[in-house]
């Protein structure tokens, strides 16, 4: 299954879809998203311009132990205001009073269960942006919610929806039997280290690799970390993040019949926000909840691996240990 089944709150919002523009409020004003998310969706102008949708209220947020959240606050808030009339909200419950659907961009991933609950609560069909939460157990949590509450969650890395990445999937290597994914991986003390910025090339990984992998071994130094998975059929997908010096990112993809390197990317988050608007058009997830879970699984997973020495992990005793056990396709 793509997500879970449809609540009657979702099938209203895709009524209201077919009728007039979406309303869409953000939770979170510490992110550079807030403002090329609002301008692709509000502005007609714009080449990049994604219809559907009007981003109509804000939730500053904001963290006061992290500088980059709480230094560009302001700034992204005035940005919308001004430009495209957005008005600010003091709180997640009065934003979702008056909206459709949710983008919640909180650049820091630990307040994201607290505030997808009143989200969830209310019915909306809400995009979390990376990292979808501050741990593993959270991450667990807000599917758990979503679950429960019969509304769609959807969360993604841009880099899934860069046109490179869809021209790499369809180029044809014959049977894949692994990957490389290789990117920048700065490390943030509050969260584990690759939730903060190695998501994007996990998901990357990911995007070619797709579900399934059962054991993950990680070995770090200051400036690289490497980290291995080992898929069920056999396959083997490596993860490669660097800290300092060039940072590019790509995914090498390695077929029976061809090696392919992904090519250049421009940055472009049009593709994203595209699927964003269709998820809250349709409240279909184009990514599963099994395939998010996983993905943060094994980004925890090499943490623990860091933690015992470089020795491998499972992916479902990881799961077990967050109050995941059984969430993950083909699990038992």
């Amino acid at each position: 299954m793509k997500c879970f089944l449809l609540s009657v709150s979702c099938l209203l919002t895709a009524a209201v879809a077919l009728a007039a523009d979406l309303r869409i409020g953000i939770i979170g004003a510490d992110t550079s998203h807030v403002g090329a998310f609002t301008k692709v969706i509000n502005d007609p102008a714009d080449p990049n311009h994604v219809p559907g949708g009007k981003v109509t209220v804000i939730y500053k947020g904001g963290s006061k132990d992290i500088e980059s959240s709480w230094s560009l606050v302001e700034g992204y808030t005035k940005e919308v205001q001004d430009k495209y009339g957005v008005k600010v909200v003091d709180s997640v419950e009065a934003l979702c009073r008056e909206v459709d659907a949710v983008l919640l961009e909180s650049v820091d991933g630990r307040p994201h269960l607290e505030q997808a609950r009143p989200v969830l609560k209310a019915g909306k069909p809400v995009f979390v942006d990376k990292p979808v939460a501050g741990s593993l157990r959270d991450a667990v949590e807000i599917y758990k919610l979503a679950k429960a509450n019969k509304v769609p969650v959807f969360s993604s890395s841009s880099y899934r929806y860069y046109e490179s990445m869809v021209e790499l999937q369809k180029a044809k290597t014959g049977k894949i039997r692994g990957a490389i994914s290789y990117g920048p991986c700065w490390l943030e003390p509050h969260h584990p280290d690759f939730f903060w910025y190695g998501i994007h090339a996990s998901e990357a990984l990911y995007t070619i690799m797709g579900t399934g992998c059962q054991s993950v071994v990680r070995t770090a130094t200051a400036d690289t970390d490497v980290t291995t998975g080992t898929w069920a059929d056999g396959r083997t997908g490596v993860f490669y993040g660097i800290r300092g010096g060039v940072l590019p990112h790509k995914v090498i993809v390695f077929g029976m019949d061809a090696v392919v390197e992904q090519k250049d990317s421009d940055g472009n988050y049009a593709p994203l926000v595209r699927e964003i608007m269709k998820f809250f058009q349709t409240g279909i997830a184009p990514v599963s909840p099994e395939e998010t879970l996983e993905i943060y699984a094994f980004m925890e997973a090499a943490d623990e691996s860091k933690r015992l020495g470089g020795v491998p992990v499972k992916i479902s005793e990881v799961m077990e240990k967050n109050g995941g056990a059984g969430m993950l396709k083909g699990a038992h």
